[in-house]
């Protein structure tokens, strides 16, 4: 189990990584601060492992590094590392973006997928928030049973700490059920908008 979680951790920062230089090459530090930054509202990563993984990607070919010579410090002689994405880690990054499995529906994995859901196609994006949903509403069942189970046996603190956290879940429910019903229209709308201009193209027969 350890290792599972594990490989989804590491997977995710590879996905983080390759779609921030996908918008800009960056400086190692400006890439952690924009991790950081990008993802600290959802689920936290361990950013020790983010100079590990750049390794990895420069080894892979998926990015590659350059010399800054314009934010070359004047008392060093070392100019700063840029990386920036490669033709073949603009390939992996759509390869991860395609991906909608069970990995993106978890904790550890949901945060760092929907930070890039401008960059993921329509059908992938559905997929995995019914995927989250559907993830959630099995903790949302197991946390009432829960409840129920135990409410004549704990205090009142650990009651509300049940309550708490049955709360949290129904928010996020909730909100993923407005993401899923707005990605739907999207969806009904592009399709009518192409039936349309279907009906709106000349017959070159009949002319």
């Amino acid at each position: 189990m350890g290792e599972k979680v594990g490989r989804n951790r590491s997977g995710m920062l590879e996905l983080a990584v390759l779609g921030l230089l996908h918008q800009a090459p960056m400086h190692g530090y400006e890439l952690r601060r924009q991790l950081s930054s990008l993802l600290g509202t959802f689920r936290a990563l361990s950013f020790g492992s983010l100079y590990p993984c750049l390794k990895e990607l420069l080894a892979e070919g998926l990015i590659a590094e350059e010399q800054d010579e314009a934010a070359r410090p004047r008392a060093s002689r070392r100019a700063r590392i840029v990386y920036r994405l490669t033709a073949d880690g603009k390939e992996r990054l759509q390869d991860l973006l395609g991906e909608g499995g069970p990995a993106a529906w978890e904790d550890d994995g949901f945060g760092v997928r929907f930070a890039f859901f401008g960059q993921t196609r329509a059908d992938v994006r559905l997929r995995i928030l019914e995927g989250r949903r559907s993830r959630l509403e099995e903790r949302m069942e197991a946390i009432r049973a829960a409840f129920t189970r135990t409410r004549e046996r704990v205090d009142s603190y650990t009651l509300e700490l049940h309550r708490h956290g049955l709360e949290s879940v129904e928010r996020e429910v909730r909100w993923l059920n407005e993401l899923i019903a707005s990605e739907r229209q999207g969806s009904e709308r592009q399709g009518n908008a192409a039936d349309s201009a279907s009906d709106d193209t000349p017959n070159k027969e009949s002319s």
